[in-house]
């Protein structure tokens, strides 16, 4: 497999790295000779001098025959042209990171389609995702988007008392734009009939449009709902994402930042957290904030260093649960010694999101969700697949769940009238376990 990275920074280097440990042919483009020179040393890669919006630098490093593109320079200009560009040049699956929120926004404008890419990444959200599945409490869920931000993956745990439980799934009627795609209970992860019936305890999977999931989603939780207490330390892009991600009545944010400027950003941009200026790396401003009365505290600062200590300073202080960025590996291994509960890379968080892009066959993205006890696969529908033989109601697929269904610029949540045709990309959440099987539905004989 021959992969493109534009872009040699820190990233770009990590992601390299990560991909020749899988064996895969790696070139790296970037305008600096210096930095170039810097990755040769470190990594068995080839290496192209030039700017990743021309095409002649792309030509030399092969995007004609690659398989992934992925553009991960510090400007989203860059990124998306270079993206864009190899994809139109003949590379297979193309990615842009992309630091601007307004970039993902498919609300506003779709610049994913625009462009022609596959997808637009970023990492600071991918990382605050991680934080929020960290987390612990009532009616907590984490969300990923798939089909160009058309349908969302939604986890959450049915609580006591809600109105779900003793009821089976055909008695929800779910809209017709939410599916449910995995159970998780006392027996185990399945793939839920129409009559399962939901009990306490169980973490269900939706999948559907958001707007309906918001409705749906409570459902699961309990008719009164407890707040949980969460203090941020650090309001740059990771915090604010997971400021967004718990924006709700179920927990009481709490963001503390050093710049008073970054502050009035963070504010205006969350409709319900409390952003306050202050230096988490500070005991007795981490006492002003009332640390000692938060259900979690998450350090999310940009020094390993400052989250370290702060993460225990705040277990001193009485904070019931410390999640913390680490960037660092050789961090790693004291941090429970530290009395810190959950620690989060970065670079492994962008590593398992890589390794998910590097498919060979038709799938062109997975996430693993459920703790592991189930994936989301983005996946190409070949001509001649058995999955093109019928009606999805027809076809009786156990393997896997058909969830959505991606034609041309239309993303629409799947029925069981729809029938697939080839080229479609179809959203499917896949049992551990029956990966093989799944895969035989999307693909020819030839192929698989």
């Amino acid at each position: 497999m021959h992969a493109v990275i534009l872009g040699a920074g820190t990233v770009g280097r990590s992601i390299a790295g990560i991909l020749v440990e899988h064996d895969v042919d790696v070139c790296i483009v970037d305008e600096q000779r210096e930095v170039l020179n810097r990755v040769e040393e470190q990594l068995d890669v080839q290496t192209v001098l030039g700017s990743a919006c021309e095409s002649i630098p792309l030509f030399q490093a092969g995007v004609q025959n690659a398989e992934l593109c992925l553009a991960v320079t510090s400007r989203d200009e860059v990124n998306l042209v270079g993206a864009s560009l190899s994809k139109v040049m003949g590379a297979k699956r193309t990615v842009a990171r992309v630091f601007n929120p307004a970039y993902r926004d498919f609300s506003t404008f779709d610049y994913q389609r625009h462009f022609g890419i596959d997808r637009l990444l970023s990492l600071e959200k991918l990382t605050a995702l991680e934080l929020a599945k960290g987390l612990r409490g009532p009616g907590l869920f984490a969300v990923e988007n798939f089909a160009r931000g058309g349908v969302q993956v939604l986890e959450v745990g049915v609580a006591k008392h809600s109105k779900a439980v003793g009821l089976s799934i055909r008695e929800l009627k779910f809209p017709s734009t939410v599916r449910m795609g995995l159970i998780v209970g006392e027996r185990g992860p399945s793939v839920p009939s129409a009559e399962q019936v939901i009990r306490v305890g169980d973490r269900v999977t939706l999948i559907g449009k958001q707007e309906a999931l918001d409705d749906v989603k409570s459902l699961f939780e309990p008719r009164s709902q407890s707040t949980l207490s969460v203090i941020i330390a650090g309001g740059g892009e990771i915090g604010l994402h997971l400021g967004r991600l718990l924006d709700s009545k179920r927990y009481r944010v709490v963001i503390l930042e050093a710049d008073p400027d970054r502050c009035q950003h963070v504010a205006t941009r969350l409709k319900s957290a409390t952003v306050l200026t202050g230096d988490a790396s500070n005991r007795s401003e981490l006492e002003e904030a009332r640390v000692s009365t938060a259900d979690v505290f998450v350090a999310a600062m940009g020094r390993d260093e400052d989250n370290i200590v702060c993460g225990v300073e705040a277990k001193e202080l009485g904070a019931k649960r410390i999640l913390s960025i680490v960037r660092r590996p050789d961090y790693v291994n004291v941090l429970e010694k530290l009395g810190i509960d959950v620690a989060v890379s970065p670079r492994e968080v962008m590593a398992d999101e890589v390794l998910g892009m590097v498919m060979t066959g038709p799938i062109n993205r997975k996430s693993t969700i459920a703790g592991g006890a189930a994936e989301v696969w983005e996946i190409q529908v070949e001509e001649g697949a058995p999955c093109l033989d019928g009606k999805l109601k027809d076809l009786k697929i156990k393997d896997c769940l058909i969830a959505a269904i991606v034609r041309e610029e239309y993303v629409e949540v799947a029925s069981g009238d729809d029938q697939l045709r080839p080229n479609d990309t179809a959203v499917i959440i896949v049992q551990k376990g029956f990966e093989a099987a799944a895969l035989k539905w999307f693909t020819t004989t030839t192929s698989t």
